[in-house]
């Protein structure tokens, strides 16, 4: 038996993605909206695997708000990228199953490790 937690919450920053060539290797915005799923096998006394707030408090810090990507990662910040990094930052707290970011409502990369 298990249980699968998702979490979303949103961003807005601009980037550009370096060695492209096209409309994106000029810097642009958007507002990212990036979900996270975590896998849970057990329910705590009060019916909880994992409290949303907890999950939201610590989505909320790893996401770069308001920043020009390029300046806070030392990696080309394509939305595989992020949905990579922010996986590796959450899994530190939670059992992270995947981490999903769009960059648009019609385009998303979602990351999860090979188990």
């Amino acid at each position: 038996m298990s249980w699968t937690l998702n979490v979303r919450d949103r961003f807005s920053a601009a980037h550009f993605l370096r060695e492209y060539h096209g409309k994106c290797e000029k810097i642009h915005g958007h507002t990212f909206q990036v979900e996270v799923r975590i896998e849970i096998a057990e329910l705590d006394a009060t019916g909880l695997g994992i409290d949303f707030i907890l999950i939201k408090e610590k989505l909320a810090a790893v996401l770069p708000d308001h920043k020009l990507l390029n300046e806070v990662y030392d990696f080309n910040p394509s939305a595989e990228n992020l949905a990579r990094r922010f996986f590796q930052d959450l899994k530190a707290f939670f059992p992270v199953k995947s981490v999903t970011v769009w960059e648009s409502e019609d385009a998303s990369a979602t990351y999860a490790e090979d188990r």
